[in-house]
Formats: C-alpha cells, sequence, structure tokens
C-alpha cells in the first residue's frame, strides 16, 4: 500500500528542505518506498480532519491504510522497521543506530530550536541581546560533543543509518549560522550528497516552485 504523508501547500522555509516532512520524504526514498503527498495550508492544519491525524496541528503526518502517524522520529521509525536500509540487522547496531535518533530529536535539536525561537519570536525583547550568547553556547557544546564522538567516521555508528538521517536533519538547521566546525560541515554534506536526499529536497522544493513531484 502507497503511504501518504501531509507536507505545507507553501512552507515557510521557500523549499529549503528544512521543513519536516523532508525527513520522511528523505527516508522513503532511502528505502525505495513510493509514497503520496497531500499539500494542507495553515488554516486547514487547525481543521478537524487533520487534527484527528495530528493533534498539534503540525506536519508532516502519514497514512498507511488504517494508520495514521505523526512525529517525524516515529514515522522515520516506522519506515525504518519496515522497510530495510535505514537499520543494521545486527541487533547492538540497531539499537545503536535508534539511540542516535533520539539523540538528534532530544539532545542536539532542542537549543537549535530554542535559538530559532530566540531568533524570532524572542528578537524584539529587551533581553533578547543577553539570552542570545546563552543559546548560541548551549548549541555549541552540544555540537562540539557531537563533533568528538565522530572524529573521522563518516558516519555515527558504522554504514549510514537512520540515526544520521536524523542528524542531518537537524543539523541543517545551522548550516548557514557558521556554527558547525568542520567536521561537522562534512558530515552534512555527506548526508546532503546521497541521491536519496537530493531526491527528497527536489521534491519538497517543487512544491515551492509549483512543479509538485511524488516519489
Amino acid at each position: 500500500m502507497t503511504p501518504t504523508i501531509t507536507a505545507f501547500e507553501r512552507s515557510p522555509d521557500g523549499g529549503k528542505g528544512l521543513a519536516r516532512d523532508t525527513r520522511v520524504r528523505w527516508a522513503l526514498e532511502e528505502v525505495g518506498q513510493p509514497y503520496e503527498v497531500r499539500l494542507v495550508s495553515f488554516r486547514a492544519m487547525k481543521e478537524p480532519a487533520h487534527l484527528a491525524l495530528n493533534p498539534f496541528g503540525q506536519i508532516p503526518t502519514y497514512e498507511e491504510g488504517d494508520l495514521g502517524l505523526f512525529e517525524t522520529g516515529a514515522i522515520v521509525f516506522h519506515i525504518a522497521e519496515r522497510h530495510a536500509g535505514l537499520l543494521p540487522d545486527d541487533a547492538n547496531a540497531r539499537a545503536r543506530a535508534i539511540t542516535w535518533m533520539f539523540a538528534a530529536l532530544s539532545s542536539v535539536e532542542p537549543p537549535i530550536l530554542e535559538l530559532v525561537t530566540a531568533r524570532i519570536l524572542e528578537g524584539d525583547k529587551p533581553w533578547s541581546a543577553q539570552r542570545m550568547p546563552l543559546v548560541e553556547d548551549r548549541i555549541r557544546t552540544r555540537l562540539g560533543q557531537l563533533s568528538r564522538h565522530l572524529g573521522d567516521a563518516d558516519w555515527l555508528d558504522g554504514a549510514f543509518s537512520a540515526g544520521d538521517l536524523m542528524m542531518v536533519s537537524v543539523l541543517l538547521r545551522v548550516k548557514a549560522s557558521g556554527m558547525l566546525d568542520p567536521n561537522l560541515s562534512a558530515y552534512v554534506a555527506r548526508g546532503e550528497a546521497r541521491s536519496a536526499y537530493k531526491r527528497a529536497f527536489d521534491a519538497q522544493l517543487a512544491v515551492n516552485t509549483g512543479k509538485q513531484l511524488t516519489g
């Protein structure tokens, strides 16, 4: 059965691949699973039909038969479990790959999202100038820890996995900030160079240029 995901009718990032549907598209492309896309407006995201799929009124959602999922981590994990290519066969390596999925979303992404909030929603506050360095320091601490673990390896734990997919997706949010050291910049570039990522990026970009593609 061909799954259906939801995506922004018009992404706030203008098609730069930062909207979270790109992560799901990438996972589907990695495992060779065709998919369909249903575009939703910001208004539709807050209406009952979409809230029945995601009670927080966000994208993406994932529908496959009578299964409905939300949250990119859960969706990518489901895809990785159902299809070969994103999780190792070895039980211990598999567990470590899943750990890196959680690390991307729980340890690395939160301070990065805090920076987005500080800049966009709180940039005009009188205390913003004092808070910003603290937020940036928290990100640099996490990035330094991640870079030291990665070392000179191509991927976080052996071969590319769903853990790398999620981590690269998170790091893309700070790619333009200059906060990634050369090691992590090269790591992100390796992720972007994957043909599956390129197809996912192009599909998300096509929505914003009026030339929607499907996987």
